[in-house]
């Protein structure tokens, strides 16, 4: 048991070290992201933790990717893209949260829920990073008006088909865990999608009110993205 538990902290030490090392997060990022792998990795073991890292990858390269122009549009990421530990906690503690539920439960409703709400992160990653680029003509999701990229709550069909594209990926993690596949897989998807859209949601609204910033945004997004996984789950098994 030591060792599993020694090699579970070596794993998601390499993780944080990565993350450091790459640039894409600062040193409290970084132990945030230990913090957070550690707990994954125990409650959840493999695969939750291979859907973390997938997200922290795709994130690392859909914010780097063309970032110049980006930061032209005024639209990049702050700290020449170097996100930090409330980053980390906003988009992997719902996650985090429902993993506690499914271990000591070992339901297949809560994997749906930990697994969309990671596809909500992943989704949300890159529909505002690669819809910045390449969405055309976005709108503010609440009246459909014109925004400029980069806007709190704007949304282009660019981006809508990353979010699915990022919801779908971390949804094939979550099949080797239940023998529910097909139900899983839409389950995982659309919560991840609708949490997206949750997120532009929230970032129109009460972001822009100033009563969430980005970090609390991402994490209401994500925790309703997991209800919303869980309860397509239950609705649909």
């Amino acid at each position: 048991m030591l060792e599993r538990i020694a090699m579970d902290v070596a794993v998601a030490a390499g993780l944080g070290f990565g993350s450091y090392h790459f640039k894409a997060l600062d040193a409290k990022g970084a132990v945030a992201a230990t913090a957070l792998g550690l707990a994954v990795i125990e409650l959840g073991g493999l695969y939750p933790f291979l859907a973390m890292v997938t997200f922290v990858i795709l994130g690392v390269l859909a914010t780097r990717y063309r970032f110049r122009e980006k930061a032209q549009l005024g639209a990049a990421q702050g700290k020449n893209g170097i996100r930090s530990w409330g980053n980390v906690l906003g988009n992997g503690l719902a996650a985090a949260i429902f993993l506690i539920f499914e271990h000591f439960s070992n339901m297949d409703v809560f994997w749906a829920a930990v697994f969309a709400a990671i596809a909500t992160a992943n989704g949300d990653t890159l529909a505002s990073e690669l819809g910045k680029v390449f969405g055309k003509s976005p709108k503010l999701i609440t009246n459909l008006k014109p925004a400029k990229p980069g806007t709190n709550g704007a949304v282009s069909w660019a981006g809508e088909l990353f979010a699915f594209a990022g919801a779908l990926a971390i949804a094939l993690f979550a099949l080797p865990l239940t023998a529910e596949k097909t139900t899983m897989l839409l389950a995982v998807t659309l919560g991840g999608f609708i949490g997206v859209n949750i997120d532009s949601l929230i970032g129109a609204t009460l972001e822009n009110e100033g009563i969430t910033d980005n970090n609390s945004t991402n994490f209401l997004a994500s925790l309703m993205g997991g209800f919303i996984g869980a309860g397509l789950f239950y609705a649909l098994a």
